[in-house]
């Protein structure tokens, strides 16, 4: 049996640029390991995607921030739901340890759209 993968094995120890590796690609679902070392979005970007997200920050810590409002932390453990097309950008992550993201992507899968909302995610 093939040894069982670790999101946390394997991080390199140089990332020039954000490391974004696809795990999982089903249908409308796309799950993502995304290692940053130092990283953010670059002045004046913005992140809009087509897609929903919820974001679990598996190690290091982030800064994160949607348009319109303060930046928020986050820390291992934290997790965040980002609908689609919620502009977002990515403001600091810690320079000198990898800060690792697990990235679940989605679409609505019902004919209405109106998929349910796990718990935590509600929007407000």
């Amino acid at each position: 049996m093939p040894p069982v993968p670790n999101l946390l094995s394997d991080l390199p120890a140089h990332v020039p640029a954000e490391l974004v590796q696809t795990l999982l690609s089903a249908g409308p679902l796309r799950i993502e390991r995304i290692v940053s070392l130092g990283h953010a979005s670059p002045e004046g970007s913005w992140y809009d995607q087509d897609t929903h997200e919820w974001v679990l920050l598996v190690s290091g810590a982030a800064r994160l921030r949607f348009e319109g409002e303060d930046a928020f932390e986050l820390i291992a453990g934290s997790y965040v739901h980002i609908p689609a097309h919620r502009r977002h950008r990515v403001e600091w992550t810690q320079p000198d340890a990898p800060t690792v993201w697990l990235a679940i992507h989605y679409s609505d899968s019902s004919p209405a759209g109106s998929g349910g909302v796990a718990p935590g995610c509600e929007q407000t």
